[in-house]
């Protein structure tokens, strides 16, 4: 007997003997969607059942191991097909404790061992999937765990953060350095008593970290933590499992899932929300990949001529608009929800995923918890093999009503673009930039104010709500502001370098969109200049945390803009209207120059007729204003919410390289 399964529609097709009854898949469209949940194990002390979604495979065996990286097995089991394409079996009694793997016989040859698509839980380096109880790896008081309060998604200011980076610094003052355990460690300080770790988090004031990826990634062997390893964790090998290698042992599947939930429930008790970095748009490698071992061609989209598409640049691109892998990323968002309670989403190169796929994530989360924050980079690294009318990206934000996507327009109006390093902008006195800033500072909405033509990549509004606009300067990706200030001003003195990192975060705050920044620009921390540090080593990429003291004005300076941010609703509207209706761009003279006001009580606010100016001269800039009596709250690098005098008359004086804010 045969079966056709179809790699791509109509052009490429594989004969694959089968030894039970003849099926027929004229197109992946055909394959068959499993009810029920994607489930591959359900334990408990009576009865352990297996299953896989398999819809091609002639035979499929589960594969029992003691050891989680060691030995052969112990046991093999022979599954049976059932409806919808999977296979399962049960086994009547308790494998607390034991390892496990599938393989998959198609075409009549064993794909070779995987954990599954699903594996929840894993042994080192993720090879094999474990046989646990769940409910043993909550830590004490998980059940009363709750998420902060969040009134909106104009509340949110997001931090960026890698484990590694965060906390491995020698003179951090965290035991657990480069864990999930760091932040969980309270009272943590540098030699010269500057708050770290988790208490640094809430001096900043922000509201959500964002992680970069912590599932169970394929670059670090966990076998060899001994030695220094690095990576940003953009290499997805098993996407339900926290990474071993930021567990206190990787060799024992509960301690990694727990350590992750000890620190989700500190950040909790902290007030913070956690955000996960997901990678759902491509896997590590492909053949030797869980999807490949699985149900070969599927889960990854072809080119017209039958080859692997490679929108992601990394190899592959998995095809979100097939049922079954849109079913497994909503499955996959649900369970970190349920499971681990994070509290957003960030996903990387979204804009290879589809929209329908987004909308139906972003619907599911609304289910549980509409308060979860979900967005993600709408671009890709090439051109996805879908229709560009249905791909989530920046563009079609629109048509995601509910979900979020970064302002490049905004970051490279200020800083330069990203194809050259040594190229500045706005921030460094290049003229030109400034209709994209305003682009981002009403939050990539319609503006009567903003003119399209004059933007830099956008030639329309994107965002249907200032909410949808994430509003950056810096993040993992490319030189971090400090790097790149340096490398566009080469020369440049300490002290112009601090004044321009506080104008760049000034514009970020004060803008309508939600406020994003990366993890030390707070204290001015730089790479050395690199460029694409994935995988430099720690000397690039850790936090120097004794910047906190050498930089003290910068970080007093942040943490008064996220103060002021959440202080004062004016500069957190979260309705496209009112911003239109209440911002209000005034006329400036000079390039290099922007000025805005919020006007009246703005959203409610205490403050009446915020003024917001924003000067890169090197020279003090004449802005013309309603006549009247203002109080100074933001003035050369410093800011003091009680005021810190007042100024009389129709003309403010703005410094040179620095913000002015003034309110009546």
């Amino acid at each position: 007997m045969n079966v056709k399964h179809v790699i791509w529609a109509s052009i490429v097709s594989t004969t694959i003997s089968c030894q039970s009854v003849e099926k027929e898949y004229r197109s992946f469209d055909e394959y068959p969607v499993r009810e029920g949940e994607l489930t591959e194990m359900e334990y408990s002390p009576a009865e352990t059942k297996f299953s896989l979604w398999a819809p091609t495979a002639e035979e499929v065996r589960v594969l029992l191991f003691d050891s989680g990286n060691e030995g052969s097995a112990s046991g093999t089991l022979q599954m049976k097909e059932g409806k919808d394409g999977t296979w399962s079996i049960s086994v009547k009694k308790d494998l607390n404790g034991k390892f496990y793997a599938f393989n998959v016989k198609v075409g009549g040859k064993w794909l070779g061992d995987t954990p599954g698509i699903m594996a929840k839980a894993v042994g080192v380096n993720g090879k094999r999937a474990a046989v646990i109880d769940l409910r043993s790896t909550d830590p004490e008081g998980w059940e009363n765990d709750v998420r902060p309060p969040l009134d909106n998604y104009a509340d949110i200011m997001v931090y960026e953060m890698h484990h590694r980076d965060f906390s491995l610094d020698s003179v951090s003052g965290i035991r657990n350095k480069g864990k999930f355990l760091a932040l969980t460690e309270e009272g943590t300080t540098s030699p010269l008593g500057e708050k770290t770790g988790i208490d640094h988090l809430k001096e900043l004031g922000i509201t959500h970290v964002h992680l970069l990826p912590s599932y169970d990634y394929a670059s670090v062997d966990e076998t060899k933590l001994d030695k220094p390893q690095y990576n940003w964790g953009y290499d997805p090998q098993n996407y339900n499992v926290p990474d071993g290698s930021y567990s206190t042992d990787p060799y024992k599947p509960d301690v990694r899932i727990k350590e992750f939930k000890q620190m989700v429930q500190a950040l909790h008790k902290a007030g913070i929300r956690v955000v996960l970095d997901v990678v759902y748009n491509h896997t590590f490698n492909t053949d030797d990949s869980n999807f490949e071992r699985t149900v070969p061609g599927y889960f990854y989209r072809q080119t017209k001529d039958g080859q692997l598409a490679n929108a992601s640049g990394c190899g592959n691109e998995t095809a979100s608009d097939r049922a079954m892998m849109r079913k497994y990323m909503i499955e996959s968002v649900l369970y970190w929800i349920n499971e681990y309670h994070i509290d957003g989403f960030r996903f990387d190169l979204m804009g290879i995923h589809d929209i329908e796929t987004m909308n139906e994530i972003r619907a599911a989360i609304d289910r549980i918890d509409p308060s979860i924050f979900m967005y993600g980079e709408g671009w890709a690294a090439g051109s996805p093999q879908l229709e560009e009318d249905k791909l989530a990206m920046k563009v079609n934000v629109e048509k995601m009503p509910r979900i979020a996507a970064f302002s490049d327009e905004m970051r490279d109006g200020l800083r330069g673009g990203w194809d050259d390093d040594t190229k500045g902008a706005f921030l460094i006195g290049n003229p030109g930039h400034e209709m994209s800033i305003k682009f981002g500072i009403v939050g990539a909405i319609r503006h009567p104010q903003v003119i399209n033509d004059l933007v830099n990549y956008s030639k329309k509004p994107w965002a249907l709500q200032p909410t949808q606009m994430i509003s950056y300067v810096s993040c993992h990706d490319d030189m971090c502001l400090a790097d790149r200030l340096k490398a566009t001003m080469p020369g440049a003195s300490v002290e112009e370098l601090a004044a321009l990192q506080k104008l760049a975060e000034t514009f970020v705050f004060t803008s309508q969109g939600v406020p994003f920044i990366f993890a030390g620009d707070e204290m001015m921390r730089d790479k050395k200049g690199v460029h694409n540090s994935y995988n430099s080593p720690d000397s690039i990429n850790t936090i120097d945390w004794r910047n906190k003291t050498v930089h003290k004005d910068v970080f007093e300076y942040v943490k008064g803009l996220a103060a002021m941010r959440k202080a004062h609703p004016a500069f957190r509207m979260n309705d496209a209207d009112k911003v239109r209706e209440l911002l209000e761009f005034l006329p400036v003279d000079q390039t290099n120059m922007i000025a805005f006001m919020l006007k009246g009580n703005a959203n409610g606010d205490s403050w009446k007729n915020i003024i917001v100016a924003l000067n890169s001269r090197t020279e003090p800039v004449k802005l013309t204003v309603p006549s009247g009596t203002y109080t100074v709250v933001c003035k050369n690098g410093k800011i003091d919410m009680n005021g810190m005098g007042r100024i009389s008359g129709g003309e403010l004086v703005v410094p040179a390289r620095s913000a002015l804010i003034v309110h009546q």
